[in-house]
């Protein structure tokens, strides 16, 4: 263990063994660390035990010098993160699996449209069959074990199924839009279509984490040394550069595009229901639901789902994305604590999606009763309870008639 301490005028005190092996490590580092070694000294470097020591040696190189200012964390917090991104992990590949299933299996589910849904599934499944094994593995050890080359592929899975879910949900919302807005006059969803818009997703995401490995930014261990991402604590502008453009294309565009989307699909439903309740009310009846306002109306609630799908993403990626803007622009000091749950709290974005469909999509949870009854949760909605509403208005108005 390397020990040693700064005095007022930052001279180095060191015993010979700490000495030795503090010179062994600058080696190792090479010149990134010593050339934000002065500044590291200068803002009250700690000393004796850090956050670092633990790591091996093949990975220093890869060690941001901040890093180097915080203590250990405490052995109490590494048990927490690995129990709560081992049941994560349980719960979104089985989860994310069942969705899979039951999509791929139900004839009435094997849609064009629900191909993005799938899609989205899958990309979840896989976000989290990469990377809860490795963490839960490394929060054992207490450090990243598993190599530089392990930490580069890990940060870059984590990338690519975080990027390739928000762009489907892109996708999901046009498809509402779609629908919803243009109606009759839309250009349906063929099944060509929905696989090319998922192949276009899965380029857009491997141009965007391959870059890394071939020099613009790179994938380095974070905060508390258990999990690997992209690097937003070096401060040129090459690395800075990365982070500022991939967030521009991986938050801020698909949020802007889901905004305008669900824009005018709030205000086609709102217009819609207003001449729905005039003309019921000239009418005389409660209902006018017919055979393709039925339509009209699943469709909203499906549109309900996928916004509900695309908050809660935007919800668990934010702080993640707050972290990474903090980092490269020093906006706040990031400890590896506050990093490390904003990573855990951006995957497990994955568990959500297969309990909103559970809990809202309506022929999803009729299969699901079908295939898992046990796990359905709440009265089922039957799928001929617009027909009967358009049975009690048809009674009421051949009532008034007599």
């Amino acid at each position: 263990m390397v020990i040693f301490y700064w005095s007022i005028d930052d001279r180095v005190v060191l015993d010979i063994n700490g000495f030795k092996q503090y010179y062994r490590m600058l080696n190792k580092i090479g010149s990134h660390y010593e050339r934000q070694e002065s500044n590291w000294v200068a803002e009250g470097g700690f000393g004796n035990e850090t956050v670092v020591d633990r790591v091996p040696p093949d990975m220093m190189h890869m060690i941001d010098p901040s890093w180097y200012q915080f203590p250990p964390m405490e052995s109490m917090w590494y048990k927490w993160l690995g129990v709560t991104i081992f049941f994560l992990g349980i719960l979104s590949v089985v989860g994310n699996g069942m969705v899979i299933y039951i999509f791929t299996c139900t004839k009435n589910l094997r849609t064009p449209s629900n191909l993005l849904i799938v899609n989205l599934a899958f990309s979840d499944f896989c976000l989290m069959f990469t990377m809860c094994p490795a963490m839960v593995w490394n929060c054992f050890y207490e450090t990243w074990i598993f190599g530089p080359f392990a930490c580069e592929l890990y940060g870059m899975f984590g990338s690519l199924f975080g990027v390739t879910s928000i762009w489907t949900m892109v996708f999901i919302a046009l498809d509402r839009y779609n629908v919803i807005v243009k109606g009759l006059s839309a250009k349906p969803m063929t099944t060509k279509l929905a696989l090319l818009q998922i192949f276009c997703i899965y380029m857009h995401g491997l141009f965007w984490t391959l870059t890394p490995f071939f020099g613009w930014s790179r994938y380095v261990p974070e905060a508390n040394m258990t999990a690997c991402g992209t690097d937003y604590l070096t401060l040129t502008w090459h690395s800075r550069s990365y982070v500022l453009v991939y967030a521009m294309f991986a938050y801020y565009l698909p949020l802007l595009v889901i905004i305008y989307a669900y824009y005018f699909i709030v205000k086609a439903v709102a217009s819609h229901e207003k001449s729905m309740r005039e003309q019921a009310k000239k009418m005389n009846v409660s209902s006018l639901r017919s055979g393709d306002q039925s339509n009209t109306s699943a469709e909203f609630k499906l549109a309900k789902v996928a916004l509900m799908t695309i908050s809660l993403w935007f919800m668990a990626w934010t702080p993640y994305m707050v972290i990474n803007f903090a980092g490269i622009f020093q906006l706040i000091t990031i400890d590896p604590l506050f990093t490390i749950w904003g990573s855990v709290f951006a995957k497990a974005n994955a568990v959500y999606n297969p309990i909103v469909y559970a809990i809202s999509h309506p022929k999803y949870r009729l299969a699901l009763n079908k295939k898992f009854p046990c796990l359905v949760c709440g009265k089922l909605e039957d799928d001929r309870s617009d027909s009967k509403s358009v049975a009690s208005a048809q009674t009421t108005i051949s009532e008034d008639k007599v």
